[in-house]
């Protein structure tokens, strides 16, 4: 029989879900808080409960070790500032890539080109678990559709990029996820793709996808009512400010959906300078406290030191605590910015869930 793959070098067996779940198993106990966590955040969300959603971390994460000990600061941060948000670590694992490049932990552990994308799951899992663990709730970016079967039983908040909102498999995806999905505006700038990605996520849907065991499956969703939309800039510049969120806001309104949104405080909206990230912030609080209710969180890169590395060829030069893909701020910012921001909140009344009417 002639050979039709003519362009697959290899094929691969790869360990199932349910073998990596014996492996990594969410106890009981993990299993309650992971639920109690998808509980609040879906209550942010919706606007039952007027704290925001914090989504701080890494751009990528690359490092366990690093990642851990980040981890652990941010939950005794998280401690801190809970009267007025709830803190989700951000745990990427996968990089989307316009032309090339590192495409995350899970497909390429050891940043070589290897691809040793068994061991990248096994790692992200165990990752996750440890995190999880320390009583921190993650949150991850969808782009593999197999990937989520790894690791969605430990995740609490889930995101759809910029680059692949328009995609009909991610939003038949997003509409059978367990957990709250935040959709990012186009790259352009543009929000419509957003919208129509957060109603189509809406509708149940059937696709085809990998079980648990492994085995091929028709999946039939109920469809998820809880998609946001992401506002993070574009190409002619940032949207966060007032008139861009209130344009947004109306947007989602005409479209008959919740006026719910996550203001990204990196990417275009940063204008892409890491250390530009604490204005965006600082404009969201304002906007807050003076009444906007249709904010209900933020995204914040943030790693154990600022800025950012390219990936050497010897990786024992790598820089600990700093990230290979988008500069992020460092520990010390982040501490600083949050617990500000976290004052000026309670300041305007907002400790008791009510913020400031206009």
């Amino acid at each position: 029989m002639a050979n039709v793959d003519i362009r697959i070098r290899a094929v691969d067996t790869l360990l199932t879900p349910d073998e990596l779940n014996e492996r990594f198993p969410v106890d009981d106990t993990t299993a309650r808080f992971i639920a109690g966590s998808r509980e609040a955040i879906g209550d942010i969300i919706k606007g039952r409960d007027q704290r925001l959603l914090a989504i701080v971390g890494p751009c990528s994460l690359h490092d366990p070790v690093a990642a851990l000990e980040y981890a652990r600061r941010l939950k005794a941060l998280s401690d801190q500032v809970s009267d007025v948000m709830y803190v989700v670590m951000r745990t990427y694992f996968e990089k989307p890539r316009t032309v090339g490049g590192w495409k995350g932990l899970i497909l390429d552990p050891r940043m070589d080109g290897t691809y040793d994308i068994e061991s990248g799951i096994i790692i992200a899992r165990s990752l996750l678990l440890d995190i999880v663990h320390l009583g921190l709730p993650v949150g991850c970016e969808v782009l593999d559709p197999i990937i989520p079967q790894y690791i969605d039983q430990v995740i609490s908040w889930s995101s759809i990029g910029a680059r692949t909102i328009e995609s009909q498999i991610h939003r038949n995806l997003a509409s059978g996820l367990s957990v709250a999905v935040g959709f990012k505006n186009s790259t352009s700038g543009d929000l419509h793709n957003a919208v129509n990605a957060i109603k189509s996520a809406r509708q149940s849907a059937s696709f085809i996808g990998m079980d648990y065991s492994g085995a091929s499956a028709i999946f039939r969703t109920t469809g998820n009512d809880y998609g946001h939309l992401i506002l993070r800039g574009g190409d002619q510049g940032p949207n966060y400010y007032e008139d861009d969120v209130e344009s947004a806001r109306a947007m989602l309104e005409q479209a008959g959906l919740d006026p719910t949104i996550i203001v990204d405080c990196s990417h275009a909206n940063s204008r892409k300078q890491h250390d530009r990230q604490k204005r965006v912030l600082r404009s969201i609080v304002d906007q807050v406290r003076w009444g906007e209710t249709a904010i209900r969180g933020f995204m914040l890169e943030s790693n154990l030191e600022e800025g950012c590395q390219d990936i050497p060829d010897d990786l024992s030069h790598l820089k600990y605590g700093v990230s290979v893909t988008d500069a992020c701020i460092g520990w010390e910012e982040t501490q600083r910015i949050l617990l500000h921001a976290s004052a000026l909140l309670r300041e305007a009344g907002n400790e008791g869930g009510t913020r400031l009417p206009l």
